[in-house]
């Protein structure tokens, strides 16, 4: 993986992780929101852990 591919899953990664913290601060988060942002940053977490 180059550079840019790279920095582009970490500020996906980011961006996710903002988004749950967003919906946890909520006073009724939903659930399954938390549920699908949660695999798409374990999604893009394996991505970026994978051998290059």
């Amino acid at each position: 993986m180059d550079n840019s591919h790279i920095s582009a899953l970490q500020a996906k990664h980011a961006g996710i992780e903002a988004r749950i913290k967003a919906e946890i601060s909520r006073p009724m988060p939903d659930t399954a929101l938390l549920a699908t942002l949660k695999k798409r940053k374990l999604r893009v977490k394996e991505e970026l852990s994978a051998p290059h």
